[in-house]
């Protein structure tokens, strides 16, 4: 069976790992998937969408199951926040999505967003690290290490792979 990711970014590549434990004769391919929203995701509804179009674009691409995770922000009264969202997407139809964990991004990076410069871009110039998206991320930096980009989309990951084992099982 070949599940594929909708990327080629190696924190979202580790996160189908639940999907690889579980399929145990999984193949997991990488696609070059088109989330079809604008670079910087400004909202939960925009980033969700991401990656359901990613999911979707790994299946139209010939995988069994399409995973999609998409970053993002979104603006709220006391500032922006992080936004991650997931999707699994099947050839029969089914969509699952699952959101991960939020956290306040500190005012210099939320000027930045405002001034429509991309998250990535921010957080390579903050700190010194052209390849952070692809590493920690802004979770891991602002997190202290706690947390990396690739932890937040395997958790993520973990909440679709149940999803979708309860809905084969229960049909």
């Amino acid at each position: 069976m070949k599940i594929g990711i909708g990327s080629t970014n190696p924190a979202k590549i580790k996160a189908a790992q639940p999907f690889l434990e579980f399929f145990k004769d999984a193949e997991l391919v990488s696609y070059n998937a088109a989330s079809l929203v604008s670079e910087q995701p400004f909202s939960d509804e925009e980033t969700k969408i991401g990656a359901i179009n990613r999911a979707q674009d790994c299946v139209a691409q010939g995988a069994a199951i399409g995973l999609g995770f998409e970053g993002g922000v979104m603006e709220m009264e006391e500032g922006i926040y992080l936004s991650n969202w997931g999707a699994a997407a099947d050839k029969q139809g089914n969509v699952f999505t699952a959101a991960g964990a939020r956290i306040l991004l500190p005012a210099p990076i939320t000027e930045g967003l405002r001034k429509g410069i991309v998250l990535g871009k921010l957080m390579s110039e903050w700190t010194n690290d052209p390849e952070i998206r692809k590493k920690d991320g802004a979770i891991g930096v602002f997190t202290s290490g706690m947390l990396s980009r690739g932890e937040m989309f395997l958790h993520i990951s973990t909440m679709l792979l149940g999803q979708y084992v309860y809905m084969k099982n229960n049909r």
